[in-house]
């Protein structure tokens, strides 16, 4: 049984249970709330209403696990996982993989294949996605197993503490093998398409860049992003004027087909505190087969 379990200290006699899961535990008042009403809040393995005074010594139990279900067709389908506990999962997704069913990829999706090892390995979860890539970009994404880690996960990623790491092979060469690409993006209105543009219109967008190694197509380039705006990596390089190979909004996709059959840009790593714990996870993926054989012929 997933569960967060906490003996109250001195600093908490006579508060009341609420105000423990909101300051000592973190939790929201959302979370809280349904909690609650499942009655899967205990104290000394007694469930109580949320106006229950506390003592030191008092044992506090929130059960996590709840009956769940999904509209996803669970599937038997690979996937790579690099890192689990109790809390979440995180795994490297392959190129050509579409995150989420939607519309026209009911079937085939990550979501599909993580669905269906939840259910062989007996874990009560559904499908909370903290992190997304598209469909042509691999790497890792992030799965809360629960409420409590789905919320917290999210909180960090809006408050710029999860940091993602990205690998991308561009045409050409930088000219600064190091820095910082500030520039606003932006959708323009009335446009039936997904690009975007550097516009000041748009969104304050933020990539920090590093030349990793040069080779006589291009550079490897590693990508960290203060912000998480839309095809960000993508917008920002082809505004330098080094569009990433394989990319067909942003690049020369159609005419690299035989080079790589979709965008060079592979989400490699992921530093986050745990839900839990508050420990620092560092995880890496290496580079994928495809971009591995681009960087041989481009050499």
């Amino acid at each position: 049984m997933s569960a967060l379990e906490k003996k109250v200290d001195n600093r908490y006699e006579g508060s009341t249970i609420r105000e423990f899961l909101k300051e000592e535990l973190g939790l929201s008042s959302r979370l809280i709330r349904g909690a609650a009403i499942e009655n899967r809040i205990l104290v000394n393995k007694n469930s109580v209403r949320m106006r229950y005074i506390l003592h030191e010594g008092d044992e506090v139990l929130v059960k996590l696990q709840r009956k769940e279900s999904q509209n996803i067709i669970p599937e038997n389908i690979d996937i790579n996982i690099v890192y689990e506990d109790e809390d979440i999962l995180v795994v490297n997704k392959q190129p050509n993989v579409v995150v989420h069913p939607t519309k026209r990829h009911q079937t085939g999706t990550l979501a599909n294949g993580v669905l269906y090892y939840f259910q062989e390995t007996k874990q009560n979860c559904i499908v909370r996605l903290v992190s997304r890539l598209d469909m042509d970009t691999s790497g890792l994404i992030i799965i809360a197993k629960n409420q409590f880690a789905h919320m917290a996960l999210s909180k960090e990623m809006q408050d710029n503490n999860l940091e993602k790491r990205y690998l991308a092979i561009v045409h050409g060469h930088l000219k600064e093998k190091e820095g910082t690409i500030d520039a606003p993006i932006y959708r323009q209105e009335g446009v039936d398409s997904i690009q975007r543009i550097v516009d000041n219109r748009g969104q304050r967008s933020i990539t920090h860049y590093k030349v990793v190694e040069s080779f006589n197509g291009g550079d490897l380039v590693e990508c960290f992003l203060e912000t998480g705006r839309t095809h960000q990596i993508r917008v920002h390089l082809n505004h330098l004027g080094h569009p990433i190979y394989g990319d067909s909004l942003y690049g020369y996709g159609e005419e690299e087909k035989e080079l790589i059959g979709r965008q060079a840009l592979h989400a490699y790593g992921l530093d986050f505190k745990s839900p839990r714990t508050k420990e620092t996870l560092s995880l890496r993926a290496e580079l994928p087969e495809d971009m591995k054989n681009l960087i041989e012929r481009i050499k």
